[in-house]
């Protein structure tokens, strides 16, 4: 039996033993959180400028990366003695030095247009030589459901095609389109792929009348304001003037340059008024990937409207007005008009980097591996992917991704601080150009640091930094067995509210290794209203909620690295997402690809593009009767077809040509 004295000093023992543990805990925290901070604060900043693809604020986040993997005294030469994975891919486009447009007339005139005052290429276009016929093709539209096609009863086959912007009937809230607002039809990519799949050579466009209609009165409304100021400004400054003391030379220099000044923003306000509004759009207007394999090229009005007088004898505007009153289309062949033109386009590749880093295992599973990745890669100063249209303000992307960059650094230094190696090797990889499709981590699965088939896990941390209310939300939970049981008991551990999502496909990096039968978790914080704008900075990242994703991360890598056996991989047929008239077909994209066609990474278990055969790696070049060029062709002629049809897929593998038959499945 204890004695009093006994038990007495035994409590003060354990009383002391978990004060030390609270203050070690305590430290620990402070630590972890310091170091969080100091990762997002750069990896977030302004000097980064946005981290975008083929950028210096990129290449410094990963010379950053690096250093701090090797500091945490990880293994940072497993890439041919480096820590990076370079690749090459299309970084920016710009025009290159032989841009030329030749209108030959009905009557053997050849006019030269001029680039940047008659005509811009488009970098979303293609280059190349053309030479061929004209035909009007009104809007460019082929809207089915909606009873209106552009192309019914004309043939564009080897002829460049000259259409409007936009849609008919913008300001009728009645229009079998929107009419308050742009409808899917109304994208110029839309237009675009759609001449491209009937076979166009080129494709020039214009601004539509009621856009331009449109914007003249926005801008007759603000220069009649800039007006009035102006004039006050000049009667205001004027009866300065007189009223001023002549026997001051410098107060009368001074009222007189005040009165100058304003006389000049009447003048400015009034020419502004008068001027031409019909500019053309910047080369790099709607991105600068050049998908497609045709040109594209924006014409002013005036040139549009020499050519319809002369062949239609009509002007575009009452062209307009006569489709809007049905609609109606009124496509036709401009006879006796050809279009010349070469359009050349410098696309710069540049190498780009994934950074990674080994912490060895150590035991008879030392080769199996788990991947703890997040991308790293931003927006730049916004464009493609951003929220803010317009906005050329640094992207800092603080939430996306520096948070779940922070996120793998902090996992390797707790992870190498470990007295005693891991079971199993862990790989931590920082993934670049996710937000241009997940071509780093596809590229990694192509050629990865261990073979896929010692890969028994990765886990993805995008966006971890912004927890609100406990609100955990996990992807992958059903792509192994043991992920159904680990996954709510760790969450609950750290009183998280967990939402869990099955499904192994997603728009992050874990996708690519679940299409190599990898079990996988995407660890998510949720969304918030600064996502993809300029606003998504250091200062909202919520340091203690993205701590405690941490401490989670870190329990589920160790307790898969000493696990007995490795987690079984589960296929999950991913539910049919979509919106509008596309049926399910269940293909995902390979971005990192830069071929003619629809390159695919993958299919989705269960999906019609798996039961039906295709493969990873396939390049789907026709779709029933429509060509495809790339990713927005193939949408383009998805949407012809239902849910329940059959549909013929011609595919590139392996050199050849491969058939095969899709029978599309509703979407819910």
């Amino acid at each position: 039996m204890l004695t009093r004295h006994l038990i007495v000093r035994r409590v003060t023992v354990l009383l002391a033993a978990l004060l030390i543990t609270a203050v070690g805990f305590a430290a620990d925290t402070a630590v972890s959180l310091s170091r969080l901070r100091d990762d997002i604060m750069y990896l977030a900043s302004d000097e980064l400028e946005g981290r975008g693809v083929g950028t210096r604020g990129l290449e410094l986040a990963a010379e950053y990366i690096a250093r701090e993997f090797t500091k945490a005294g990880l293994r940072t030469d497993q890439v041919a003695g480096t820590p990076f994975q370079s690749f090459a891919m299309n970084v920016r486009s710009e025009l290159g030095q032989t841009n030329e447009l030749v209108l030959h007339s009905q009557d053997g005139r050849q006019i030269a247009l001029q680039l940047g005052t008659d005509f811009m290429p488009l970098a979303m276009g293609g280059a190349g030589e053309f030479s061929a016929p004209l035909v009007f093709a009104g809007y460019g539209i082929e809207a089915t459901q909606e009873g209106y096609n552009d192309y019914e009863k004309i043939d564009v086959k080897d002829k460049v095609v000259l259409l409007m912007r936009r849609e008919p009937q913008q300001d009728n809230p009645h229009s079998a389109f929107n009419g308050n607002s742009d409808s899917r039809y109304a994208a110029l990519q839309r237009k675009l792929s759609t001449a491209y799949q009937r076979g166009a050579k080129a494709v020039l466009f214009v601004t539509d009348p009621y856009t331009l209609r449109r914007e003249r009165q926005s801008r007759l409304d603000s220069m009649v304001k800039r007006l009035d100021e102006a004039a006050v400004r000049v009667v205001a400054d004027g009866d300065e003037l007189l009223a001023s003391e002549q026997k001051d030379p410098q107060a009368l220099q001074k009222h007189r340059e005040k009165l100058r000044e304003s006389l000049g923003a009447l003048r400015s306000a009034r020419e502004a008024l008068h001027a031409d509004h019909d500019k053309l759009l910047d080369f790099n207007y709607g991105g600068s990937d050049g998908e497609s394999s045709i040109p594209f090229i924006h014409l002013t009005r005036r040139r549009a409207d020499e050519v319809l007088r002369s062949a239609l004898g009509i002007e575009l505007e009452k062209l307009e007005a006569i489709i809007d009153n049905g609609p109606q289309p009124q496509s036709k062949a401009l006879e006796g008009w050809r279009v010349e033109g070469r359009v050349s386009i410098d696309r710069t590749q540049q190498d780009v980097k994934n950074v990674i880093a080994v912490l060895e295992g150590k035991g008879p599973k030392a080769n199996e591996t788990i991947v703890v990745g997040a991308h790293y890669d931003h927006l730049g100063h916004g464009g493609d992917g951003s929220l803010a249209p317009g906005s050329t303000e640094i992207h800092n992307g603080a939430d996306d991704n520096a948070s779940g960059t922070a996120a793998v650094l902090e996992l390797a230094r707790r992870l190498a601080a470990r007295p005693e190696p891991l079971p199993r090797r862990v790989v931590f990889i920082a993934f670049t150009a996710e937000e241009k499709g997940l071509i780093g981590s596809s590229a990694y699965v192509r050629k990865p640091l261990v073979p896929m088939s010692d890969t028994i896990a990765m886990i993805n941390l995008d966006m971890v930094g912004r927890l609100v209310e406990n609100k955990l939300a996990v992807f992958g939970t059903g792509t192994a067995k043991e992920f159904e049981e680990m996954v709510p008991r760790l969450a609950k551990g750290h009183n998280f509210e967990l939402a869990m999502h099955p499904e192994g496909e997603g728009p992050s990096d874990h996708t690519s290794f679940y299409l190599q039968k990898v079990p996988v978790l995407h660890v998510f914080t949720g969304n918030h209203p600064d996502y993809h704008k300029p606003s998504d900075d250091a200062d909202k990242i919520n340091l203690e909620g993205a701590r405690r994703v941490v401490d989670m991360v870190e329990e589920a890598v160790v307790e898969l690295a000493q696990a007995e056996g490795r987690p079984q991989y589960v296929a999950v047929a991913s539910p049919p997402r979509g919106e509008g008239d596309r049926p399910y077909f269940g293909s995902i994209p390979d971005f990192g690809r830069n071929v003619e066609g629809y390159a695919i990474q993958g299919v989705g278990p269960g999906s019609p593009a798996e039961k039906a055969g295709l493969q990873q790696g396939d390049v789907i070049i026709r779709l029933g009767d429509k060509k495809i060029g790339n990713l927005n062709d193939f949408d383009l002629a998805l949407r012809a077809h239902k849910s329940g049809q059959t549909v013929s897929v011609v595919v590139q593998r392996d050199g050849k040509e491969v058939t095969l038959e899709v029978t599309l499945a509703a979407r819910k």
